[in-house]
């Protein structure tokens, strides 16, 4: 059995933190279901691609740390820490340079060793109030 816990290591660190195309068509299955950290749903790689995209405008330089993972046969559970910048509209919230950090915990299954759902929740509220207008 692949080793799923590295996988999703690479999922973070090369397509999330290094923005990787190679490592999006390397790892995400044509048929993803997929729920992002913004409570965003996509199905399908090409909606994938779309939201990666649209979180990478909000926050250029957002990074994804890896507190916690834990894995079990196709399943692996990751608890992160979201940081960044924010440079793009998110939430209807024009850009305003501030830097934020919010938690957040995915669920990811992998068939053929490739990620064909994922779940992630992220402290939205948390995020919203930083980003805001004061």
């Amino acid at each position: 059995m692949p080793d799923y816990k590295s996988l999703i290591r690479r999922y973070y660190s090369e397509l999330w933190n290094a923005w990787s195309p190679a490592a999006l068509e390397d790892l995400i299955s044509p048929a993803i279901v997929f729920r992002g950290s913004i409570g965003t749903t996509v199905t399908g790689i090409e909606e994938f691609k779309q939201y990666v995209n649209r979180i990478r405008a909000a926050f250029p330089d957002f990074h994804n740390h890896v507190d916690e993972l834990i894995g079990e046969g196709e399943k692996v559970v990751a608890r992160l820490t979201y940081t960044g910048t924010h440079r793009g509209e998110l939430f209807g919230f024009r850009s305003t340079g501030k830097k934020i950090s919010y938690q957040g915990v995915g669920i990811f299954q992998f068939r053929e060793s490739k990620i064909v759902s994922g779940f992630v929740l992220g402290d939205t509220e948390s995020l919203k109030q930083q980003i805001a207008p004061s």
